[in-house]
């Protein structure tokens, strides 16, 4: 699908049709964005642009190389935008490509921060002259959005907290839970560090306009990135401690079954010892009195409450 949005006298219209490209002006096209685009999609907008869109391929380059730069007049930027996915995070492609003033986006599936702000332009058209002021929209509200996502990892973070306090489900599932937030919040560290690299090149490229309002529009996105970072590397932080704190009261836990076996199995020794002198197929004091039996055992149980007492008193229990 496409969708081109062009300036009208003051008005930001937007066409679904490709063929419209030459009816509309190379001048007047405002972004162009590209989801899930056809093969018939991108061959006109490249031709529209004279320059060659990214393939899917391109755009999930790992390679810093790859993730930026500048070739014929026009600026090639990939990133990710994350989304969240039950327990874990989605994490899709985004292509940006800025030439003439004109912003290209390619996308493979609908983003929230791209439909608000095309919702704003069309309602707000005086702020966004350019392609590029569009691109400073798209990087705020995606901002905007992993600050969400980043304030949701920090309440779960508290939650597991206060359930450790509580010491509610403590156990290896409750375990997995937090190296899962782990991974999320790794995620997203990822992600924001992209971006803040993404936008520091847009910044530094010559094809950048001067304007200076534009320029304090991603100096404050930069430093709001900045925030992020400090904030996800906190509650990364925190969730370390959580880790050690919930596999230091698992090992608690295990140490005091050990020691119930262990203590069991000493209380009942002396007891077995007993039990086994006179269990032998031998001559035995009193195995000829109907009451030794009687005597058996009572010798046993005051040698299991005499263990019983002296692991007390020494404070072992």
């Amino acid at each position: 699908m496409i969708k081109i949005f062009y300036r009208r006298g003051s008005e930001v219209k937007f066409s679904q049709s490709q063929t419209e490209f030459a009816a509309i002006g190379k001048e007047n096209v405002l972004w162009i964005d590209l989801l899930d685009p056809s093969g018939d999609e991108k061959r006109s907008v490249e031709s529209f642009l004279c320059t060659e869109i990214q393939s899917r391929d391109q755009a999930e380059e790992i390679e810093s190389s790859s993730r930026f730069y500048e070739e014929g007049g026009a600026i090639f930027a990939n990133t990710n935008f994350l989304s969240p996915a039950g327990d874990e995070m989605a994490d899709d492609p985004v292509s940006f490509v800025l030439v003439d003033g004109i912003l290209t986006t390619i996308r493979e599936i609908p983003l929230r921060s791209f439909d608000t702000l095309q919702l704003k332009i069309q309602a707000l058209p005086q702020q966004f002259p350019d392609g590029f002021t569009v691109f400073v929209g798209i990087m705020d509200k995606r901002v905007d959005l992993d600050a969400d996502i980043v304030e949701l990892i920090s309440k779960d973070t508290s939650q597991f907290s206060r359930r450790i306090n509580q010491k509610e489900d403590i156990n290896e599932e409750f375990l997995l839970d937090i190296n899962q937030l782990q991974e999320n919040a790794m995620l997203v560290r990822e992600n924001v560090v992209d971006k803040q690299r993404l936008v520091s090149n847009i910044m530094k490229s010559k094809l950048c306009p001067k304007d200076q309002d534009l320029r304090d529009d991603l100096n404050v996105i930069v430093q709001d990135i900045a925030s992020l970072i400090n904030h996800i590397n906190f509650t990364f932080e925190r969730l370390e401690y959580l880790q050690d704190t919930v596999v230091g009261i698992i090992n608690l836990d295990q140490n005091k079954i050990m020691k119930i076996f262990t203590f069991v199995s000493l209380l009942l020794m002396p007891a077995t010892l007993v039990a086994s002198f006179f269990g032998m197929n031998v001559a035995l004091p009193l195995e000829d009195k109907w009451w030794a039996w009687i005597v058996i055992i009572a010798a046993m149980l005051m040698l299991i409450l005499g263990i019983w007492f002296l692991f007390k008193r020494k404070k072992m229990l």
